[in-house]
């Protein structure tokens, strides 16, 4: 792997923008897009024990957070953490970037490689952008709990059970945490969506590879928005079937997420 300071991308091709030592593409079309899905695939067809161990553990974390939640009654925390959710996806989904890694390059797939993966390089970049990411998610938490205060004062007490969200209050109050947490949740797929296969591919530090990560953002606008609005649609139907449905989606679209990086940065 080149360090930063040795990277060596060429001449600038058209439909490309120079970002720090990388070079990427600002011409990204929907037909990449069903092609990284393709791709992401036939990596989890290829390799599907490690999608599903990766979905697993998000499975289980989903489950049992619901569990205690709803036995507890705390609904107000309910929508906030299953809209949390795709905050973290990235993040879980570092192992399957190096499967498509490893799968790409022809090399062995080790369980010890693939769990290795959240260490990068040995310099803790995806660390600090794990860091980061779960911070967030934490902070989205607390912001959305205190919309549903404001909203909903009083209403886990009263018993009213989930019913609370179908009243005009509980209406007002899920549209106006989704616009919230769609702007959230934006901003951190901003700053993740490439930077941390980005990370797991190269030896950079988390800071260029979120100006990556921005840059290719704002060079293909519209398509890189609707990656995230089928991810997160995506997501949300997997989630409904009790969370099994991430046992596929989530690894298919780490895996895809891998195979979009490679045609921004190749």
């Amino acid at each position: 792997m080149d360090k930063v300071g040795q990277t060596q991308s060429g001449p600038i091709k058209s439909g490309q923008a120079r970002v720090a030592p990388v070079s990427v593409a600002k011409n990204l079309t929907v037909a990449d897009l069903r092609t990284a899905l393709a791709a992401g695939w036939q990596d989890y067809r290829a390799y599907p024990i490690f999608g599903l161990f990766f979905g697993a553990i998000y499975v289980v974390a989903g489950l049992l957070l619901y569990f205690v939640l709803f036995a507890r009654g705390h609904y107000g925390w309910l929508g906030p953490a299953a809209a949390g959710f795709p905050l973290l996806a990235p993040f879980a989904a570092v192992g399957l970037y190096e499967v498509s890694r490893r799968r790409e390059a022809g090399l062995p797939m080790k369980w010890s490689a693939v769990l290795g993966a959240l260490r990068g390089h040995g310099d803790e970049q995806i660390v600090s952008i794990g860091v980061i990411v779960f911070v967030a998610f934490a902070f989205w938490l607390m912001i959305a709990h205190g919309i549903f205060a404001v909203f909903m004062a009083g209403a886990e007490s009263s018993g009213a059970g989930l019913g609370i969200f179908l009243t005009g209050t509980g209406l007002a109050m899920l549209a106006f945490g989704s616009v919230v947490g769609a702007l959230m949740a934006l901003a951190f797929y901003s700053i993740t969506v490439i930077s941390l296969p980005l990370l797991v591919d190269r030896e950079v530090d988390f800071i260029t590879a979120i100006i990556v990560s921005l840059a290719t953002v704002r060079s293909n606008t519209v398509i890189m928005l609707g990656w995230a609005a089928f991810i997160a649609a995506a997501l949300f139907i997997a989630m409904l079937p009790l969370f099994l449905g991430l046992l596929v989606v989530l690894p298919v679209l780490g895996h895809a997420t891998w195979h979009l990086y490679r045609r921004v940065v190749a």
